[in-house]
């Protein structure tokens, strides 16, 4: 199921309060942009927000679940993204705390560096 056109736009004016807020269409999703920064996902018209080891727990805490996804090997896999609470999509004001840990998470995560997959060889 692709997300609606509607649904896109409105979680695009939830976070409009806290920057440029945009989204782009990938892996048959959105990607959540604010500022320029992805800071969340659009799939099957629900929201998942960018999370790390600092926010996680908060996410968890609210009720919310974590992004899945099917492999090739029908292995589901958790990624860092999680949803907000239910209620948080009441309203910007609602989101506005939630958007920031997102934002917060993405910023940390921005430096960091990514983790190398197994089998593939440094080139230098």
């Amino acid at each position: 199921m692709a997300n609606s056109a509607d649904y896109v736009a409105y979680v695009l004016e939830l976070a409009r309060p806290a920057g440029a807020a945009s989204a782009r269409a990938m892996f048959g999703g959105h990607g959540l942009y604010v500022d320029g920064l992805i800071v969340g996902i659009v799939v099957d018209d629900v929201l998942y927000l960018k999370t790390d080891e600092r926010t996680r727990a908060q996410f968890a805490a609210g009720g919310g679940g974590p992004f899945r996804y099917a492999t090739k090997r029908g292995a589901v896999q958790v990624s860092t993204y999680w949803q907000p609470p239910e209620d948080a999509l009441e309203g910007a004001a609602a989101l506005r705390g939630w958007l920031r840990l997102a934002v917060d998470a993405a910023l940390r995560g921005r430096g960091a560096p990514r983790p190398r997959k197994a089998g593939r060889r440094k080139r230098g």
